[in-house]
């Protein structure tokens, strides 16, 4: 039995020590049952506390995501420069709905890809595309890709810096998980030089990722692809290979909010002027060097072009006859050039020419002709000030993804040589609902050129021949041409891409 023995008083009270007897088991057995019913008891309050807890935070994230972007809009004074004549061309956009994150995608992962991409903005975006479409085949995570700091523009800019990289992220992962770096562990593999790392071929379907670069996935367990610029090819591919090509084009590729309101106000004060025009006008040095076209250079600016050329190792096309090279198509306008086939296109001289590109070779000396017959010339830099621009110094990218936006909005856009900028542009343009986009036949109209300077072709007849070519070729639909033996040579995917929007019957013509 249990007895209890007097150990002395306290404030009246008797204090004891219950000592366990012979056959006293019962009372220790309440004792523990007592001390497990309280420990119940005080972790149902835990976990009932953490759930409610827990449920008020998503409420208030959900109500944040909702009322808060309202809220702080209506205090300016704090978050925005903007006058309120800004909220007048937002006020005509209908408004979005609250964005609902997709569900993940549960596969299996065969591994990690990383990607580093080369070339300028809109070689690196369509490689991303690709990059982003062959991890989904594969069934691997897909590491935020690295850009090209190293070509002739030398931009120091990261992924961040230029895309919404938590939108990539979070907008993609009912497709394919996207990591911003590997796992610690197999990091400090990749740091200490343990991957693999190689360029894939060109123009590839996806069968050769499944069968060549999957095993190499399997073994390594991460791969580095290091040069990822036209690697998927634009034909043969699935309706979902390439629909998912489209979705990270248009919509998971968004700048970032820094850059997409720039863009913003740049169209706003466009637009409050009338209709514009972009330009792409490619006449910058590199592209001069690059592609060796000298037309209207005088001598010293011929011998610095040559210079630049054979500056860069990867540039292997040396030696160029640039009067050759021009005949065939393959040089971009001059400015010269460009003013007197805007001119026969009957373009309102009116118009605001908004031109996208880099600094202009020979400077206003060169665009002296195409002022004079455009006199509302207008450049980024021309509508804001150095303070607004003062953080994309140094940042091609950056800058020339503002004029990607501008170029997405203008009424009418007009590349003077095919870039990646100006096929990329072209295609989303097309995707928006074929916006008008005056592509240039450039081997017909340098000959046509040659022969209203010569005396041969009269104003009117050259007019009219520059207006007749390019009635079929303004963006409206049309059939990708496919070369399946030269897939250099066939239409680019990005340019046209057609499987991605619903066609009229009847509309899709061959061009």
């Amino acid at each position: 039995m249990c007895s209890v023995e007097g150990i002395g008083k306290k404030g009246g009270m008797r204090i004891g020590v219950i000592k366990g007897g012979g056959g006293g088991a019962s009372g220790g057995e309440r004792v523990e049952k007592w001390k497990k019913s309280s420990r119940m008891k005080v972790w149902i309050i835990r976990a009932t506390t953490s759930v409610l807890l827990w449920t008020c935070i998503v409420q208030l994230t959900t109500l944040g995501e909702t009322w808060g972007p309202r809220v702080l809009k209506g205090c300016p004074s704090c978050f925005s420069h903007q006058d309120s004549s800004v909220s007048a061309i937002e006020d005509k956009v209908p408004s979005v709905p609250a964005r609902v994150i997709p569900p993940k995608r549960v596969y299996k992962n065969n591994g990690y890809l990383m990607v580093s991409c080369n070339g300028g903005l809109n070689q690196m975006r369509a490689a991303i595309c690709d990059m982003v479409t062959i991890a989904r085949y594969l069934n691997v995570t897909l590491i935020v890709p690295e850009l090209d700091k190293t070509s002739f523009w030398a931009d120091p800019s990261e992924f961040q810096d230029i895309f919404d990289v938590n939108h990539f992220i979070t907008s993609l992962r009912d497709e394919v998980r996207i990591l911003k770096e590997l796992p610690p562990r197999l990091k400090r593999r990749v740091e200490m030089g343990f991957v693999y790392s190689m360029p894939p071929i060109s123009w590839s379907d996806i069968s050769y990722y499944h069968n060549q670069i999957l095993p190499l996935i399997q073994k390594y367990k991460v791969i580095h692809l290091n040069r990822t610029d036209a690697r998927l090819a634009n034909n043969g591919q699935s309706l979902d290979v390439q629909k998912l090509r489209c979705r990270v084009n248009f919509n998971a590729l968004r700048f970032t909010p820094q850059i997409e309101e720039l863009g913003k106000r740049v169209i706003k004060l466009l637009r409050q002027n009338g209709p514009f025009i972009v330009l792409h006008l490619r006449y910058e040095m590199d592209m001069l060097a690059f592609s060796g076209c000298m037309q209207g250079c005088n001598n010293d600016e011929v011998e610095e072009l040559t210079r630049m050329r054979y500056a860069y190792p990867w540039w292997k096309e040396k030696i160029i006859n640039s009067d050759l090279k021009r005949k065939d198509g393959l040089c971009p306008l001059t400015p010269e050039e460009t003013a007197l086939i805007l001119r026969a296109l009957d373009i309102d001289k009116n118009y605001q020419i908004y031109i996208a590109a880099g600094e202009i070779y020979g400077g206003d000396k060169r665009m002296a002709s195409l002022a004079a017959a455009y006199p509302k010339l207008v450049r980024k830099e021309t509508l804001l000030g150095p303070s607004d621009l003062g953080f994309f110094q140094n940042h091609s990218s950056q800058m020339a993804a503002l004029d990607y936006l501008v170029s997405l909005e203008s009424d009418i856009f007009i590349p003077t040589y095919d870039g990646n900028m100006a096929k990329v542009v072209q295609g989303h343009r097309r995707y928006l609902g074929f916006k008008q986009t005056i592509l240039l036949d450039r081997r017909l109209l340098v000959d046509l050129i040659d022969q209203y300077n010569n005396g041969s072709l009269s104003w009117i007849q050259f007019s009219d021949a520059v207006k007749e070519t390019h009635e079929r070729r303004r963006g409206q639909p049309s059939k990708r041409l496919v070369i399946p033996d030269r897939p250099k040579e066939e239409d680019y995917f990005y340019a046209n891409p057609e499987e991605c929007f619903q066609q009229p019957d009847g509309q899709l013509s061959s061009t």
